[in-house]
């Protein structure tokens, strides 16, 4: 366990409520444990899981799958002591506010404790019907202010989805601010938190080779591309009511776009600055044919999906693609793809940018890949060897693995996610208006769709589809 460096970190109090579910087993507390051993968290620090059923420390430890990524698959004995001695459970049903007093005290009794107040960071863990229950219950319960003595911050960390269409968004956005303020909501989307994602402004901003040709002038097509390798699995009632388009393409994806094209601020670290482009370049990205919507979008389900759910009726797509455009000059005619798809034949998450070409030269294209093998590759055009002057494709290849051996592993999105949440950086979390736009963009879809669940004319696919559909 590293202890070498102090973080200047707060005293913290994490109060992670759904501590037994699927999320937290396999990334929140993991990522604990590793920012633990690397000495990134809090020097005071203490975790509080809540669940609706009593269960021990040891049977929860043993539930986790908190040292895959270690030597051998072994946790560090010092470090899994240390996480053992700053967690601890309480039973508590989040619906219910009468036991919602037993949160409070626990959290008090920490600070009388240590004779000082603690930040607290609330992290929603749960299903997305329960989240307005909490964050009202709290809100009630005086547990939005911070401890008695009103000196520290206190924030709520908010899994997708943000609302399940504009009006609901719109609806979950005005109840939580009766109860908490802008500059305490995160909201997650762990694409952003991918060290990939991030370091696109990075290559933006510092290559003035790439910085000069980012426009229309120059670049054709962006294509974003998240497949996933695996189906459902056990999320059926969450997947039915939500299906690809509101799953990934709403949240990720159109994030992801914003990063490739909003207008860097020329301060970066202004979090408002940064904001507010972000806003004003999703407020010009529209459908590519807003008079027929069924021009702009291709939908699918694979082929065991409704055996699967039981249910030979249902209409939820499992893979879309749609275009878009960005209506301002600098991005006007080219082409916005966004694509995700899950039980297809590979798992890779990638932004494809393709340059403009002419008769002589065929089209350079740039890739940042998110997963797997992080990294960036473009593709050039070059003389082959020899005496003839035979034109070929070759690529120049990135990878943080081969750039980077001695690297032990850049931090997990979800260490990123609780690093920043707990410095209160809220460069990579979504404002209110940001979650409204990315809504407004997608909503015709769904207004056309709630008409006749038929006119989403669903492709059957088994493990890929025909790369000739996706224009």
């Amino acid at each position: 366990m590293d202890n070498s460096n102090s973080t200047n970190l707060d005293p913290t109090i994490i109060v992670i409520f759904g501590v037994t579910g699927d999320l937290a087993k396999r990334k929140i507390l993991p990522a604990i444990y590793h920012l633990l051993k690397d000495g990134l968290l809090p020097d005071k620090l203490k975790i509080i899981g809540t669940s609706r059923t009593k269960i021990t420390l040891n049977r929860l430890i043993t539930d986790l799958e908190l040292c895959v990524l270690e030597q051998n698959k072994v946790c560090d004995s010092l470090v899994l002591a240390k996480f053992k001695s700053i967690l601890e459970l309480i039973q508590l049903n989040p619906q219910n506010p009468k036991d919602f007093p037993i949160l409070n005290t626990k959290l008090s009794q920490i600070e009388e404790a240590n004779k000082i107040c603690f930040n607290r960071l609330f992290y929603l863990a749960v299903p997305p019907d329960v989240v307005e229950d909490i964050i009202k219950i709290l809100g009630l319960s005086g547990l939005n202010r911070s401890c008695i003595h009103n000196k520290a911050k206190t924030r709520l960390l908010i899994e997708k989805p943000f609302g399940n269409d504009l009006n609901s968004a719109k609806r979950l956005i005005s109840n939580i601010s009766h109860f908490f303020k802008e500059d305490q909501l995160f909201r997650i989307d762990h694409y952003l938190a991918k060290e990939m994602a991030q370091n696109i402004i990075t290559f933006r901003k510092y290559n003035p080779i790439f910085n000069q040709i980012w426009d229309s002038e120059l670049i054709k097509s962006v294509k974003i591309k998240v497949y996933e390798n695996i189906g459902i699995e056990k999320r059926i009632n969450f997947y039915e009511n939500t299906g690809a388009l509101r799953d990934i393409l709403q949240s990720h994806l159109l994030a992801l776009l914003t990063l490739v094209t909003f207008d860097i601020p020329k301060n970066i670290s202004d979090i408002n600055s940064l904001h507010k482009s972000k806003l004003k370049l999703l407020k010009k990205v529209k459908l590519k044919d807003s008079k027929n919507i069924a021009n702009n979008l291709i939908v699918g389900q694979y082929k065991s999906y409704r055996r699967e759910i039981k249910n030979k009726n249902s209409f939820t797509e499992t893979f879309v693609s749609l275009s878009l455009k960005i209506d301002n000059l600098k991005w006007n005619g080219v082409n916005f793809i966004l694509v995700t798809g899950k039980n297809l034949k590979y798992k890779k998450t990638k932004i494809e940018i393709t340059f403009r070409a002419n008769k002589q030269m065929a089209e350079n294209k740039l890739t940042f890949r998110l997963q797997p093998n992080e990294g960036i590759d473009l593709k050039l055009n070059l003389k082959k060897p020899g005496l003839d002057n035979q034109i070929t494709k070759t690529n120049m290849d990135f990878s943080y693995k081969n750039s980077f051996p001695s690297d032990p592993g850049h931090p997990d999105a979800y260490e990123r996610v609780l690093i920043d949440s707990l410095k209160g950086d809220l460069s990579l979390f979504p404002t209110n208006d940001e979650i409204i736009e990315s809504w407004k963009i997608i909503q015709p879809i769904l207004t056309s769709w709630n008409k006749s669940q038929t006119n989403k004319n669903l492709i059957i696919y088994n493990d890929q589809i025909n790369p000739n559909l996706i224009k």
